[in-house]
């Protein structure tokens, strides 16, 4: 048993030394933010909205486009790929001005192929030109000012900017909570800190913009694993770009309440994660031994915590089973399965808290459920260990993801949702 509780003790080690820069990343953040003040440039944009069966939430998206704010919304186009819709997210999307692709293909199924579809058209000789493209979901909803805080960074020099990710539907239990605080730590912990010492910052999903200069540089959009985002985000890292960050650039988005749905969606991830890192493992250790922080930042992002959590999997329960068939006490194993998860337990506690604390007024739900969703954050985080686990595992396909929250900014923002 004493050799259990040294490995776990190493394994808590090596997270430890994995992840530790990231509480470095949290003083960043708490200093005083500095006003980005970079003007539009007023470029050229269009809105790419990969969508299949969305007709109940795109209204409410292409609604929250229009209505944006200081930007000249003649250099904006929007096109919606109706991607094997058997519903009317087709004529929603045309009746509210979109450009309307419709793709009928139920073998090359995802977002990657949808765009990798869109973008070609959109590109075929004739057409307009766009200096930049902007990628959203469907159940999106841009504050008035998206655009324009998004393009700011973007003209200051970013060839790639990311956004704040909030959420529409924090409060409706400890799943969507749980996604939603994660997404606030993302934007405020790690790609704000990471805007502020110079080095990349992460696409996560949606609400990012990218030049057609890079989409040249890329050859196209060619990024079709399980996690496109984070294939794209590290396929142009390693080439030595730099991914900035919109902290003014607000979207909402409705997050999973099912654990069912969200085990799937993080199945995905998960897996998607493993073929990420397997595609690009040299590239990024050849960037790390050229003294790369953004290529170890991505590397950390991407694997560590799967293969240590595996790790103390397999061990501890290997030695539960060993110890059972030899009759012995199994009372130190379990004192020390217990010491790692409460140390787990306790860290992720401490990130959600601050992240609860400083983003209070951005959460919208009621203060009593921003409190106690702060304490089943780790929860939520640790069901990841049996999501990674079985994504070693398991054949794992893109499947949709059903949006049913309808909800207009206004409806959103009101004082009733973010009461204190």
């Amino acid at each position: 048993m004493q050799t259990v509780i040294t490995i776990n003790a190493v394994i808590m080690a090596l997270f430890f030394v994995c992840y530790s820069y990231q509480f470095f990343y949290v003083a960043v953040a708490l200093l005083k933010r500095k006003k980005f003040t970079c003007r539009n440039e007023n470029h050229r944009i269009a809105v790419l909205i990969a969508a299949r069966n969305e007709e109940n939430v795109i209204g409410q998206l292409l609604d929250s486009i229009h209505a944006q704010k200081n930007y000249p919304m003649d250099h904006v186009d929007i096109y919606v790929g109706a991607d094997n819709c058997t519903d009317d997210t087709a004529r929603v999307a045309r009746e509210r001005g979109a450009i309307v692709f419709e793709r009928h293909d139920t073998v090359h199924v995802g977002k990657g192929y949808v765009l990798n579809e869109m973008l070609k058209r959109i590109k075929r000789p004739g057409r307009k030109h766009y200096d930049a493209y902007l990628v959203l979901d469907a159940d999106n909803i841009l504050d008035p000012n998206f655009i324009s805080e998004i393009e700011k960074v973007y003209s200051s020099g970013y060839e790639i900017v990311t956004c704040y990710r909030n959420s529409k539907n924090y409060g409706d239990n400890w799943i969507s909570a749980g996604y939603a605080l994660w997404f606030l730590r993302e934007a405020q912990y790690l790609n704000n800190a990471r805007m502020r010492l110079g080095s990349s910052c992460a696409v996560s999903g949606t609400g990012f913009l990218f030049s057609d200069g890079v989409l040249e540089a890329c050859g196209g959009w060619n990024f079709f694993l399980l996690t496109e985002d984070i294939e794209f985000t590290i396929d142009n890292v390693v080439r030595g770009e730099k991914v900035g960050y919109a902290a003014g650039a607000v979207l909402y988005d409705e997050q999973p309440t099912s654990f069912a749905q969200s085990w799937r969606q993080r199945m995905r991830w998960s897996k998607g994660y493993l073929q990420v890192f397997r595609k690009y493992a040299s590239e990024l250790f050849s960037g790390i031994a050229r003294g790369s922080f953004s290529c170890y930042d991505m590397t950390m992002n991407i694997m560590p915590a799967a293969v240590l959590t595996g790790l103390s999997v397999v061990v501890n329960i290997g030695a539960a089973i060993a110890n059972a068939t030899s009759g012995g006490s199994m009372a130190v194993l379990a004192v020390s399965v217990l010491q790692t998860l409460m140390s787990l337990y306790l860290t992720l506690f401490v990130l959600g808290a601050i992240t609860t604390v400083t983003e209070w007024k951005n959460i919208r739900c009621a203060a009593w459920k921003k409190v106690l969703y702060a304490f089943t954050f780790p929860l939520f985080m640790l069901t990841y260990v049996p999501i990674c686990i079985a994504s070693l595992f398991t054949k794992v396909e893109w499947k949709p993801i059903c949006h049913t929250r309808v909800m207009t900014l206004e409806q959103i923002e009101e004082p009733g949702l973010r009461a204190s």
